[in-house]
């Protein structure tokens, strides 16, 4: 088995892909050991002294790691846990973790707006977020506001919020007229 590795814009973050499908459909973000319980593959990297983060993307893996350690040291780990893993057959997540659609705070009479929300996420934003290892996730929308989460590597990172200000912000303020800002929420 041979895993790719690529940088993403937060320097604290490494994606790792290892050629087959990590999560398929969703993701699933872990800000520490103690939320990674229901995933086999992110307990084993929190294992590792450093790991901060671990966010698991359709066909990848980003880990976040603290300041204390270096990637020297701690990408050979993370690469043998992720071959072990996969190689030993065990499962991502041991339960469905995408109840994110029941954190959704949305006046039912704005579904229209919020489905053009959504689609211009899921058609636009995702895809390069994702291609930077992290992940955009709709939280909300009252009164002209989008909510969004940032997750993996976007979690954390120095540009997210410019990213999340200038480029999201605009973007749907462009294509969905009722749209008058964007804020990043955490949860």
């Amino acid at each position: 088995m041979f895993i790719e590795t690529e940088g993403t814009p937060n320097p604290a973050t490494l994606k790792f892909l290892p050629g087959r499908e990590v999560m398929g459909i969703g993701t699933a973000d872990f800000a520490s050991a103690g939320s990674a319980a229901r995933s086999p593959l992110a307990t084993a990297l929190f294992a590792f002294q450093g790991v901060a983060r671990v966010f698991l993307g359709g066909d990848f893996v980003a880990v976040t790691k603290s300041d204390a350690v270096a990637w020297s040291t701690l990408k050979p780990q993370i690469l043998g846990a992720i071959m072990d893993h996969f190689v030993a057959g065990r499962p991502v997540v041991e339960a469905d973790l995408d109840d994110d659609a029941f954190n959704e705070d949305v006046d039912p009479a704005d579904q229209e707006v919020v489905d053009q929300i959504k689609e211009l996420l899921d058609t636009r934003v995702r895809p390069a977020v994702a291609g930077d290892g992290g992940d955009i996730v709709f939280r909300g929308y009252r009164d002209g506001i989008v909510r969004l989460h940032m997750q993996g590597a976007c979690s954390g990172c120095p540009s997210s919020r410019a990213t999340l200000k200038h480029g999201i912000e605009n973007m749907l303020r462009h294509y969905v007229p009722e749209v008058v800002a964007v804020e990043q929420v955490e949860f």
